[in-house]
């Protein structure tokens, strides 16, 4: 839908991974010294990057399938531990993401939510400077329940003080569509970050932009009456 079809939303939900950061090659680090500990070898950065989105557990399950059941209780504060200690090796907000948040917060409440746990959420959003922008911060641990669960959604805009279908949730992969869609959200499709996946393409959004700056430029030419 085009920026002047689109009633504004009360407030903006953004997905972390993918949407803010590019973080691709710091998870498949810590993916591949956990499979390196099992002595297995090494995944492609896009087999890993492939597998991301529904939370580190299920990101093990994809990328350890040779270990016994039982196994990824082991493997994942493993795993925790090495994204931890590699966290803020490569990753970056990408271009034009800090001159972005900054013009939305002037006129959104923001709040981000994502399925990686809510520590390592803010540990990699303080460390890149972009955790004050953000009145709400939600891990995939945060609740029972993460992406596409709606539960997380609807907690950020109720502690955003909206109802969730006046909320926008901004990111990058099906799981952020069917979240949005689960809580009557709107949903923003961002198009640049992790490389697409089959059928994204195909995702309904009420907004699609190819850039921080397009979309940053979309939301704030929505008034209040639109």
């Amino acid at each position: 839908m085009s920026p002047h079809r689109l009633r504004r939303p009360a407030a903006l939900v953004f997905d972390l991974d993918g949407t803010l950061i590019d973080s691709r090659r710091d998870i498949a680090t810590a993916v591949n010294r956990t499979r390196d500990g099992h002595g297995l070898a090494p995944l492609t950065l896009d087999e890993v990057v492939g597998m991301v989105g529904e939370g580190a557990r299920v990101l093990l399950e994809k990328a350890l399938p040779e270990l016994p059941a039982g196994g990824i209780d082991e493997a994942l504060p493993v795993y925790l531990a090495h994204y931890r200690d590699v966290s803020l090796d490569t990753t970056l907000p990408y271009e034009g993401i800090e001159e972005m948040l900054e013009r939305l917060e002037a006129v959104y409440p923001l709040a981000l939510l994502s399925n990686k746990s809510e520590s390592l959420s803010r540990h990699v959003l303080e460390h890149l400077g972009l955790a004050g922008r953000f009145r709400v911060i939600l891990g995939g641990d945060s609740l029972p329940t993460r992406k596409p669960d709606p539960q997380g959604l609807r907690r950020a805009a109720e502690l955003l003080g909206v109802e969730p279908e006046k909320a926008m949730l901004i990111g990058d992969s099906r799981v952020d569509a069917e979240t949005a869609r689960n809580a009557g959200s709107f949903f923003g499709l961002v198009e640049w970050g992790f490389p697409r996946t089959p059928g994204s393409e195909e995702l309904k959004a009420d907004l699609r932009a190819a850039s921080p700056k397009e979309l940053g430029e979309a939301l704030l030419a929505l008034g209040e009456d639109d």
